[in-house]
């Protein structure tokens, strides 16, 4: 019994760490006040880069740094959309989100169907993997989750207790203060959204590359959007993130543990987006001055302006 409960919360530690990933980066970037709904289109094209990389390599290592690049240079059309030209950041995101897809699937067509020769394997961290129970589940994972919690905790020491987290921070809740301060908000904005084009990225390459070990277009299912829901969820605090996004992992995991119930398979497939929507309701209703959500966050901002 206790084998099939370790391997039941694996399994939620493996699907909730490119959850994690992503919420890092997004909370990172709506801190500044910039939203991005692109979430969904950068993680499929550092899933696409990382698979195509570690296939043709044979170093998965080398294909999440590809994947990363892929992913920040991504996100500069946002990012040059949303705050130099100022535009609607929801239909910039959105078609960011269009862009990724489509450009993933058409890279990808040719790597449909071929398995990797090598993946991400787990690691285990010496002594503390042999600890009964809690070893196994904690310390004998891929390195993207220990990566995941690492940039989970530093993103929360970085907005909290920092100097530069406190410019990103009052960037996204005073813009106009933060300049007069000296701080230049559309450069604060830029690296932030860039860095969460980073994570993005991060997130779709252990999909391709540590989860799976093939490459089919749509892989991500929706995990983009859960993401920006997941934001909200944590309060945009990447500490509290770490609770939803394994929260969100068991939801997934939940799909393959009622299929022997004989409950329909389309039914399962829909929990992790039923859990984003009754999410995103208990938050509406939720007092708005408590959700601690960037007082800028979606609204342009024109440097200099009165």
């Amino acid at each position: 019994m206790e084998d099939v409960v370790i391997s039941v919360l694996h399994r939620t530690m493996v699907a909730g760490t490119p959850l994690l990933l992503g919420t890092i980066g997004e909370v990172i970037c709506e801190r500044s006040g910039i939203l991005n709904l692109g979430v969904e289109g950068v993680m499929s094209v550092g899933a696409v880069v990382a698979f195509v990389v570690t296939y043709t390599t044979g170093n998965p290592w080398l294909a999440l740094m590809a994947a990363i690049l892929a992913g920040m240079i991504i996100s500069v059309i946002h990012a040059f959309a949303s705050i130099t030209l100022m535009a609607n950041q929801v239909v910039s995101g959105l078609a960011l989100t269009m862009i990724g897809l489509g450009l993933s699937g058409m890279v990808g067509k040719p790597y449909v169907g071929k398995p990797l020769a090598v993946k991400m394997n787990d690691f285990a961290i010496p002594w503390l993997s042999d600890i009964p129970f809690v070893g196994p589940l904690f310390f004998k994972q891929s390195p993207f989750f220990y990566m995941a919690i690492i940039f989970a905790l530093a993103a929360w020491f970085f907005l909290e207790r920092t100097l530069a987290g406190i410019k990103v921070r009052s960037t996204g809740e005073n813009p106009r203060a933060t300049e007069t301060q000296g701080v230049n908000v559309t450069l604060v904005r830029y690296i932030c959204v860039i860095t969460g084009g980073a994570f993005s990225a991060m997130a779709g390459a252990h999909l391709s590359t540590s989860y799976s070990k093939s490459w089919i277009e749509g892989m991500t299912a929706g995990r983009g959007w859960i993401v920006i829901a997941l934001t909200i969820f944590a309060l945009w605090n990447p500490g509290k993130a770490i609770f939803g996004s394994f929260l969100f992992g068991g939801v997934f995991v939940l799909q393959y543990l009622l299929q022997p119930v004989g409950i329909s398979p389309n039914f399962l497939a829909m929990l992790p987006y039923i859990a984003t929507l009754l999410i995103l309701f208990g938050m509406g209703l939720r007092d708005r001055r408590r959700l601690n959500a960037p007082a800028q966050l979606g609204e342009p901002y024109k440097r200099g302006e009165r």
